[in-house]
């Protein structure tokens, strides 16, 4: 093992807080040097997040007002995992809900950790085309708005700060990435779930 002497063995758990959203855990683990050091996190699901491609070369954005930040947030729709749901039927579903979009191909791109300090959070990125408008079906207590941008426009609103969000930034960086020609999707029309 390459990295064992920096891997943290697990000792002991003790649950803090399990609600409606968070599941908060302190683990007591033995550190390289033998010594005993306590871990507080919140354990997730997981969640995927989809840059759908409009037809005119523009990307899907919504506009979220997000209680932690006390403001609303530019972001690419996004959603967590249910029970037992994989990662492009998320995907489909949160696109659907959120936005009404369906898309008739789909492309994985890549996974991200945005808080691998205090989260063992994973958000799968997809890219969806060949989008067709429908009807939203958000979540009860979700208000949204949902607009489209080029890249041009995103990039800028990533440099003077009105896009903060991480997963929205990487996000950025991949569909800079994929339409430069620098990074090649792998697209499928109408994947298995």
């Amino acid at each position: 093992m390459p990295d064992a002497h920096l891997k943290e063995v697990p000792l002991a758990r003790t649950e803090l807080l399990r609600g409606h959203f968070l599941h908060v855990v302190r683990d007591t683990v033995r550190l390289p040097t033998g010594a005993e050091a306590t871990r507080e996190f919140v354990l997730h699901p997981g969640a995927v997040m989809v840059i759908g491609l409009l037809d005119d070369g523009r990307v899907v954005l919504e506009r979220q007002y997000r209680h932690p930040m006390q403001a609303v947030m530019v972001e690419f729709p996004a959603g967590k995992l249910d029970p037992g749901e994989g990662s492009l039927a998320c995907g489909r579903r949160e696109l659907r809900e959120e936005t009404g979009y369906t898309a008739r191909e789909w492309a994985f791109a890549g996974r991200l950790a945005p808080t691998i300090a205090y989260s063992d959070e994973v958000i799968d990125i997809w890219f969806a085309r060949g989008l067709r408008l429908g009807e939203r079906a958000l979540d009860d207590g979700e208000a949204l708005d949902v607009f489209a941008a080029t890249s041009a426009e995103l990039q800028a609103m990533c440099r003077d700060g009105r896009v903060i969000d991480c997963k929205t930034l990487v996000g950025a960086l991949w569909l800079q990435n994929v339409l430069s020609g620098a990074w090649v999707l792998d697209w499928q029309q109408n994947p298995g779930p």
